[in-house]
């Protein structure tokens, strides 16, 4: 793994494994929208779940994210001896590209994720974060970073929740997340992405999005549903 320098600090740059970079797979996934990406998951991979908990909304509606799954697992817990120090490390551990997902065991009361922790995000190249509770809301919508959440909370983490652990693998709903699945999300929710096809389900995804157009002429032509299912359309 390489090093590139942003903002006078080393960032970590990763290698793809896929014949094209992974700033270019960012870019083309979030061309996308995340329904056709599920379709190809459950048609093409049999994959009957493939999308995080229904919940996790965009903090704006318009916001999508997409980007290499950097998990963290953590739950209610009123201990504070070397939290703030592992917290400090899982930041200084993120790399460019990467989504932050968190796991945090049901927790409906604290906020695991505030201004500061998206400036020091920011900084590292990560490109957007699943989270639980969230608040600074107006300091985040001003800072331009994704984040999904599930609810607003005024009340910080430190002495309520703390993190256990970060990249390893982590249940969200009925999906498991493995560091450096691929994470999408847009208005529709979430969804994970097997890191060994992320690529080629990005491709089928492209045709289909190319497809759709075709349908779409199909229905304006004033052509019948049943013939547009006869053309090989589909609704």
């Amino acid at each position: 793994m390489n090093t590139i320098e942003s903002n006078g600090h080393k960032q970590a740059k990763t290698a793809s494994i896929y014949p094209i970079s992974i700033a270019e797979m960012r870019e083309r996934y979030l061309k996308l929208y995340t329904g056709a990406v599920n379709d190809v998951l459950r048609f093409r991979y049999t994959m009957q779940a493939s999308s995080l908990p229904a919940q996790f909304a965009p903090l704006r509606e318009e916001m999508k994210l997409a980007g290499q799954a950097f998990t963290i697992k953590g739950g209610p817990d009123i201990t504070t001896d070397g939290e703030m120090e592992t917290r400090a490390e899982m930041l200084e551990a993120l790399h460019q590209d990467s989504v932050v997902v968190w796991d945090c065991t049901g927790d409906t009361v604290t906020s695991q994720w505030g201004e500061v922790m998206t400036m020091a995000a920011l900084r590292a190249g990560c490109r957007g974060a699943i989270i639980n509770g969230i608040r600074d809301t107006q300091a985040i919508l001003e800072q331009h970073f994704p984040v999904f959440f599930k609810y607003k909370a005024n009340t910080g983490m430190l002495g309520r929740f703390r993190m256990y652990h970060y990249q390893k693998p982590i249940l969200m709903g009925e999906v498991v997340v493995q560091p450096g699945d691929w994470i999408f999300g847009d208005i529709d929710g979430v969804i994970s992405v097997p890191q060994a096809i992320a690529y080629d389900v990005l491709l089928a995804a492209e045709d289909i999005v190319h497809n759709e157009v075709n349908i779409k002429e199909m229905v304006e032509s004033g052509m019948r549903p049943t013939e547009v299912v006869r053309n090989g359309g589909y609704f």
